[in-house]
Parts: C-alpha cells; sequence; structure tokens
C-alpha cells in the first residue's frame, strides 16, 4: 500500500513537472512554429490559384479543360512525393523534407516570372507553367505532413487532434488569403508580383527551418513498409478524397463560375470558405475527442454537401457565398477527423508514412477533380459543376457511415 502511494505521488509530480515545463501557452506556440511552414507554402500555393485558370483561359487562349489540366498537375506530382517524404520523415527527421520544400517553392517564382514573360507565345508560356506546377506539386508533397510529424515527435501524440486541427487551419486559412491576395497582387504587379513575393517567403521559410533542431524517430527498425501503410489507412483517405472535391470545385473553378453569372468578387468566396474553415477547426476543435473522428466526419460531410447544394441552385452571388460558408464550415474537420482514426491504424513508428498516405488522397482528389471537373464545365455547362460535386461528396457521405456501421460490428464481435 505504501509502495503505490509513494508511485502516484511520484507520477502526481512529474505530470506537474511536465506541465510546468511545458504550459498550453508554450506548446500553442510550439505548435504555431510548425504550423507556419504549413502557412508558407500553401500561401505561396493561393497566391496563383485564382489567377493561373483566368490567365490560362482568357490570356493564352486554351480551354477550361486544358486550364483544369494545367492545375491538377500539382496534385499528380505531390501524389508522388508523399511516399518518398514518408520514407525521409520516419528515416532522417522532417527538417531535410521542410527544407527542400521551401526551395521548391522559391523555384515556382521564378517559373512563373518566365511564364508571364513569354506570354506571347501561348505554348512557350504554357510549358513554364506545366514547370510551376510540378515544382509546386513536388514542394507541396514535402511539406505536407512534415510539419504535423515535427510537432507531434516534439509535443507527443495525445496532441495529435490539436495539431492536425491547427496544420489545416494554416493551410487552408493560407490557401483563403493567398488566393484573395493573388487578385489584388496580379491586377497591380501582374505575375511578376506573385512569382516575387513567392520567392522571398520560400527563402524566409528555408531560414527559419534551418534554425529549428530536427526530430527522428526513435525505432526506426519497426517502420512499415509504405504501401502495407497505405493500406491501412485507405479506408479513411477515400472519405477525404469525396469530399476534398467540393473543396477542388469551389478553390480552382469559383472565379469563373463567377464570371459565368455576371457575378462580381467571386475570390470572396474563397475567404469566405477559408474563414468558416477556420472557425469550425477553432470552434470545434474538441469535439473529435468527445465524439471520435467517424462521427464528425460524418456530419462535417453532410454540412458540406448542404452548402455545396447552396451554391448549385444559387440565384445570386449573395447566396453562393452563403453557400461558400456553409460549405468551409462543413470541410473543416474532414481532414482532422479522418486523420486521427488513419494515424490510430498504425504503429507510432510509421505515422510519417501514415500521414503521408492519407494526405495521398486529397491530392488524389484535387487532381482528379480539376479535369473531371473542367470537362463537365465543357460539355455540360458551368453551372452543373457544384450539383456534380455535391454528389460526390454524398457519395463519400455514405461511405463513412459504412465504416461507421464496420466499426461497430467489429466491437461486438469482439466483446
Amino acid at each position: 500500500m505504501k509502495n503505490n502511494i509513494t508511485v502516484s505521488l511520484q507520477l502526481n509530480f512529474f505530470r506537474h513537472m511536465d506541465s510546468s515545463i511545458n504550459p498550453p501557452k508554450n506548446i500553442n506556440l510550439k505548435l504555431i512554429s510548425y504550423v507556419s511552414f504549413t502557412f508558407v507554402g500553401y500561401f505561396i500555393i493561393g497566391l496563383s490559384l485564382s489567377v493561373l485558370p483566368i490567365f490560362i483561359s482568357k490570356s493564352l487562349g486554351y480551354s477550361l479543360l486544358i486550364a483544369g489540366m494545367v492545375i491538377s498537375l500539382q496534385y499528380i506530382s505531390t501524389f508522388f512525393l508523399r511516399a518518398y517524404s514518408g520514407k525521409i520523415i520516419d528515416g532522417k527527421g522532417p527538417k531535410p523534407a521542410v527544407l527542400f520544400s521551401m526551395i521548391g517553392f522559391s523555384l515556382t517564382g521564378i517559373f512563373l516570372i518566365l511564364a508571364y514573360y513569354f506570354k506571347f507565345s501561348p505554348i512557350l508560356s504554357l510549358s513554364f507553367l506545366l514547370i510551376t506546377r510540378l515544382l509546386t506539386g513536388c514542394a507541396e508533397g514535402m511539406v505536407g505532413a512534415s510539419p504535423i510529424n515535427w510537432a507531434i515527435m516534439d509535443l507527443g501524440e495525445k496532441h495529435t487532434a490539436k495539431i492536425i486541427s491547427y496544420n489545416g487551419v494554416a493551410c487552408y486559412g493560407a490557401l483563403a488569403i493567398g488566393a484573395s491576395l493573388g487578385i489584388v497582387i496580379e491586377h497591380k504587379f501582374s505575375l511578376y508580383g506573385i512569382g516575387i513575393l513567392s520567392i522571398i517567403l520560400g527563402i524566409i521559410g528555408f531560414l527559419f527551418a534551418k534554425t529549428k533542431e530536427n526530430k527522428t524517430n526513435l525505432n526506426p527498425q519497426e517502420n512499415q513498409s509504405f504501401w502495407k501503410v497505405l493500406g491501412k489507412v485507405a479506408p479513411f483517405g477515400v472519405c477525404l478524397a469525396l469530399g476534398g472535391i467540393g473543396f477542388a470545385s469551389i478553390s480552382t473553378f469559383i472565379t469563373l463560375y463567377y464570371n459565368y453569372f455576371h457575378w462580381n468578387n467571386g475570390a470572396l468566396c474563397l475567404s469566405i470558405f477559408g474563414g468558416l474553415f477556420v472557425a469550425g477547426r477553432l470552434v470545434f476543435s474538441n469535439v473529435i475527442n468527445n465524439y471520435g473522428g467517424i462521427k464528425v466526419a460524418i456530419a462535417c460531410l453532410l454540412v458540406e454537401t448542404i452548402g455545396l447544394l447552396i451554391i448549385a441552385f444559387a440565384t445570386n452571388a449573395q447566396m453562393a457565398l452563403v453557400g461558400a460558408g456553409v460549405t468551409g464550415l462543413g470541410f473543416s474537420l474532414i481532414f482532422p477527423a479522418l486523420g486521427v482514426m488513419a494515424i490510430k491504424s498504425v504503429s507510432p513508428s510509421s505515422q510519417g508514412s501514415a500521414l503521408a498516405g492519407y494526405g495521398l488522397f486529397i491530392d488524389i482528389s484535387l487532381g482528379v477533380a480539376g479535369p473531371i471537373i473542367g470537362s463537365v464545365a465543357d460539355f455540360f455547362g458551368m453551372q452543373f459543376i457544384f450539383p456534380f460535386s455535391a454528389a460526390m461528396v454524398f457519395i463519400g457521405l455514405g461511405l463513412a457511415y459504412f465504416l461507421k456501421k464496420k466499426s461497430n460490428l467489429k466491437k461486438l464481435n469482439e466483446a
């Protein structure tokens, strides 16, 4: 009895010491320092996200299908870099991956400037844009899971849901801010301004990453092969991919959608989407721990479907803004809700590969969505892209419900 009391007192003492050494405020500051790399990367991605489809279709004279394919090329290269980045993270730590990504983002600015300089030759300009998108995809693939794993290694697995949520706020908040600011910069300074800013931000991110201590996996011998890990996270990734189509339709085509209906301020939809996305992450940050990832994912997919239907049946720009906000709120917790489930399906030593593999599915979603939605717009009309997107997200809702039922049945069998 005495020994038990002694052990209990020791445990309480060390918990108190850990709380004193790493108070919540200190943890939040550390977390922000890691996800700042995500913010820099996706801010650079967002800068050109709204302007490139219009530049390709209006200035260079290519179809919406070509515009969608060029934009989606980024996600194809991201797909191939995810596995490599997961291997680097689990073997050498996340710092090398982050450094590589920042170099890649700086290079995208150089080729974006070249694409604008040679706009008098559409084929040459498009070639430089293809290189830009490939480099952007490589940089995104390396930075995608790296800050999350870096923070988990430093702060501990108990903060996983919070880390993923904060990282998502940095990601989609940066996309929304970058997309809106990108239009302003393009109007005043053309693509030159966006290219120069991308170079500067990439260099700043690289220099900041150099100052931080790397973290490595303590048991690299326990690592599973990437493809084995991918198989375990695939069910959750497919749900994520279907949910990501709603985001892809807004991020890639909303400005063209507004132009089609002769509405103003199409980029404001991205800001509203991003604002409600961030609000959802902050206000409902504890619901995943309280209700479980799969239940939260089902609720979010339902809300996202409703938001896309509001845009689909909108009769004016204001109604479309409401739909974008509802979509952003719905999409806000899908990634962390399913991401927590994905991480739990593997051992701690394979978390880098798990997050990289899980992230592949959003890359697939965004990569496939561009050409498919562009084809829907070209062959059926611009007004059909959001009903189509809502249908895809609804299928994701059905799959998430199936996974919940399957999980409940498994628990009953184990009992």
